[in-house]
């Protein structure tokens, strides 16, 4: 049975991480409802979506994944699942700009101890050869979370208005945070890693901090994440509201059709990505770098087209298409991270790489967008947006593309070797 439960557990991980993307980015299909009320700019748009999120993601990071690399983790995902659905209820009762930021940074405190957990426990369920396709399932939940969340956020934004959908979204991950803690169990730190026991455990906080700083692959996929996520954000905050802008289509269709794509393409691209990643790293490792540097410069073309397009179904067949490609170098890239950590730096090491990628990508991707749009509003009116928009993909994606090839230059050609687990494993 333990050699089926881990398939149970990455079940459980995938729908926590569905709910994860559902709570963070529900925001973007009411944003105009929101805005409209309370009388917002862009540039307020993009701190509530952005900054507000990211700010105390970034800061509670570190000493929540520390707490990870030396405690319980899937207590510790328990707590903070149930922590961030409740403050999402809790946006629901928001009067104005300022409580509704609050409201945002308790959601990103709650979501700093999402990933690093979840990362962790991935790396000590599956082998190093299978970690791109059990993150590229990760992803799955994600598309999902983020596609179901669209769908629903816009149909009862629609019916029910802004404020009631917060609360309908946030309890369900208060029900699923209990489920977690009392189904999940805790494996044993490093099992499937190379090394002594000894090696495997955590660090004190200094050495583990000075290793992270002497690891060149680690730190370069750190930035080549950073910049993907940046993206990510910017697509997924703002391309509503563009659609909003510049079609005569109601707020229910923009959450169906862009749920439905987010989904449609989400699904299957991480797991074609990371089965392609790990077949072709069979050959040369640095294919898990080379796939993500070439895929996001597509992706990026492709979103090009779908933000200049006058008609709706051309901007929707090219968003398929971008997302889709967008979507595929996800598990590689974070495969990568997690095979460049030690078992006893995973949580913290994969924390400070979403803390760079929440500041630089979370927090700085949209505010960007919508302080740009403020600034090209007089000259270009509504589509001042959607020049904003690939304006900053296109950047994001060359830093991206060239950091996934510096992170090439200094991999391993060679695969990690794969570690049996003790069959006389005992859980925590």
């Amino acid at each position: 049975m333990q050699k089926y439960y881990r398939y149970y557990v990455l079940i459980m991980l995938t729908v926590v991480t569905m709910i994860n993307m559902a709570d963070r980015l529900i925001m973007s299909i009411l944003m105009e409802g929101i805005k409209a009320d309370f009388h917002l700019s862009d540039t307020q748009v993009g701190l509530l979506v952005g900054l507000a999120f990211a700010l105390f993601y970034a800061v509670m990071s570190i000493p929540i994944a520390r707490w990870a690399d030396i405690g319980n983790r899937k207590n510790i995902l328990s707590l903070a699942v149930i922590l961030w659905s409740g403050m999402t209820a809790l946006c629901g009762a928001a009067v104005g700009f300022y409580s509704l930021f609050f409201a945002r940074l308790g959601v990103g405190v709650g979501e700093a101890g999402g990933s690093p957990p979840t990362y962790s426990l991935i790396a000590d369920y599956f082998k190093p050869s299978e970690r791109a396709r059990a993150m590229g399932v990760l992803m799955v939940g994600a598309a999902v979370g983020i596609g179901g969340g669209l769908i629903i956020g816009g149909i009862l934004g629609e019916i029910i208005g802004w404020r009631k959908t917060f609360l309908v979204l946030g309890i369900p991950g208060v029900l699923m945070g209990l489920l977690f803690f009392f189904t999940v169990k805790e494996p044993q730190r490093g099992r499937l890693d190379a090394g002594e026991a000894k090696d495997k455990q955590a660090k004190d906080i200094k050495e583990t901090l000075k290793s992270l700083a002497a690891n060149p692959v680690f730190i370069r996929i750190s930035m080549s994440f950073a910049m993907l996520t940046m993206i990510g954000y910017a697509m997924s905050f703002w391309l509503a509201p563009i659609m909003l802008r510049n079609f005569d289509v109601s707020l229910g269709k923009v959450g169906l059709y862009l749920g439905l794509t987010h989904i449609a393409a989400g699904i299957p691209a991480p797991l074609i990505g990371g089965y392609l990643a790990d077949y072709l790293a069979k050959r040369n490792a640095r294919w898990r770098a080379w796939i993500p540097a070439i895929a996001i410069v597509i992706a990026t073309v492709a979103l090009w087209f779908c933000v200049m397009a006058d008609s709706f179904e051309v901007f929707l067949a090219f968003f398929v298409l971008a997302y889709f490609v967008y979507m595929i170098p996800q598990g590689a890239t974070l495969s990568i991270l997690q095979s460049s950590l030690g078992a006893g730096e995973r949580a913290v090491g994969s924390s400070l790489a979403l803390m760079i990628s929440s500041l630089m990508g979370a927090a700085l991707g949209p505010l960007l967008v919508g302080m740009l749009s403020d600034s090209l509003s007089t000259e270009y009116g509504v589509k001042s947006l959607n020049y904003a928009l690939i304006t900053v993909c296109i950047a994001a994606s060359g830093i991206c593309s060239i950091c996934h090839l510096w992170t090439a230059r200094v991999m391993s050609a060679e695969l990690e070797p794969d570690i049996e687990p003790d069959e006389d494993l005992e859980y925590k």
